[in-house]
């Protein structure tokens, strides 16, 4: 890759703007953790892979593909991340023990993309190959790794409309830092990077987030702490994740599914605690009688609402549920994980939105594994029809896990292509 006047003028401009803003960095709660790591290079050394993953969501796909990297002879492989969050993932979740022992694994934070910190940092670490996950396209990062004659993949790749449309504008800039290989995880996807990146080779994958949902494991302690909530007599039904802008809607299904079936727990979980007081009140100004979570420690003697005002709790009550709306998605807000409660074998039931969730595939709900809803009338209808009908959860949940199964792969995939690529250089 040659040098080019328009690139060199822009990451002037970019460096200036990166340097005005490090002050304000500096300060921030999120961005100060490990900032001398961000904008040095002094701690970074040789490694044959550099695989960056952005935040959390991020991190666990890195962990999927290095658990699975199995190469002949010994590698060393940096791993970074741009969030505490992130780093966090990583370290407890890839041990000695979890990943091949031809693999020398380092974990450090992701330098800020200025131009003179990562021509440094690219030039102590000079791999044969870069890994970004999902969405991650920084110009000084490629640039410089095209520099290094770095094989740049972008995999499990994602680029929504709204991305879409800012690269298309800025198209001019992106024809000189195309990254080599991009795995996709849609058509849809693989033709809006075709547009950006007219030279680099598109491929489509397997989602490597069917394979991290295996992940989360119950924890036998939740467990036992909640068992005696929920009574073996009556369905639970869980409205998980109501965001703030849904709230009114969310009383509304609670009165309609009550009305028509008392005999029932309904379990309330906001998705932000802050918002329990305007639960508390929504729920007595509709003289809905109510008792907190933390406050109940055996079954309740009757029909009840249970408004979740405690941690760490959902994943495991879905296991008890017989259905549950997932929230987040009446409203435009990006929906909310529909596919843990039908893990679990729980009708489970989400609104029109889950823009953060197209990921899954549209096959899910035709293969009625998740029910779609467009209006919360809809969705308290279908909630009622669940209580009203034996389902086995046994058969619900095998559904639910053939169709995650048949989704995996995703891992091993981008393991070959990497593989492949680093041979190339051999």
């Amino acid at each position: 890759m040659t040098k080019n006047a328009f690139i060199l003028n822009f990451f002037k401009l970019y460096n200036m703007l990166w340097n005005m803003c490090l002050p304000f960095l500096a300060k921030n709660n999120r961005m100060k953790q490990g900032f001398q790591k961000r904008v040095t290079s002094f701690h970074h050394s040789r490694a044959d892979i550099w695989i960056q993953a952005a935040s959390a969501g991020e991190a666990y796909l890195a962990v999927q593909i290095i658990k699975k990297l199995t190469p002949w002879a010994p590698l060393t492989v940096l791993a970074t991340s741009t969030t505490s969050q992130g780093i966090d993932i990583l370290k407890t979740r890839l041990t000695r023990e979890t990943i091949s022992s031809c693999i020398d694994l380092k974990i450090e934070w992701f330098p800020f993309d200025m131009p003179d910190t990562i021509r440094k940092a690219v030039k102590k670490i000079n791999p044969c190959i870069m890994v970004l996950l999902e969405t991650e396209i920084w110009p000084a990062l490629l640039y410089y790794m095209k520099q290094n004659k770095t094989k740049i993949f972008i995999i499990n790749a994602r680029l929504s409309q709204k991305s879409y449309t800012h690269y298309r504008k800025t198209k001019i800039l992106w024809k000189h830092l195309s990254p080599d290989v991009i795995l996709s995880t849609s058509k849809q996807d693989a033709e809006r990077y075709a547009q950006i990146f007219e030279t680099t080779k598109i491929k489509t994958m397997s989602n490597i987030k069917f394979e991290s949902i295996d992940t989360d494991i119950l924890d036998s302690a939740t467990q036992k702490r909640i068992k005696n909530i929920f009574p073996q007599t009556m369905p639970l039904t869980i409205l998980a994740s109501i965001r703030k802008q849904e709230e009114k809607e969310g009383i509304l299904i609670i009165k309609t599914i009550l009305k028509a079936f008392p005999n029932q727990v309904i379990a309330i979980f906001p998705r932000h605690m802050h918002r329990i007081d305007a639960w508390k009140r929504h729920l007595t100004s509709s003289c809905l009688k109510f008792c907190l979570r933390s406050g109940i420690t055996d079954f309740p003697a009757k029909p009840s609402i249970i408004l979740w005002d405690t941690f760490g709790e959902l994943k495991t009550a879905y296991s008890y549920a017989s259905v549950v709306f997932v929230g987040g998605s009446l409203k435009p807000l990006g929906g909310q994980n529909f596919l843990e409660p039908a893990m679990h074998g729980a009708v489970t039931v989400t609104g029109p939105y889950y823009d953060n969730f197209t990921w899954v595939t549209e096959e899910i709900f035709k293969q009625g594994i998740v029910i779609k809803k467009n209006h919360w009338k809809a969705v308290a209808e279908t909630i009622l029809k669940a209580l009203e009908t034996t389902t086995l959860k046994s058969d619900s949940r095998h559904l639910a896990q053939e169709f995650i199964k048949t989704h995996q792969g995703g891992a091993s995939q981008v393991c070959d292509e990497i593989l492949k690529a680093f041979d190339d250089f051999f």
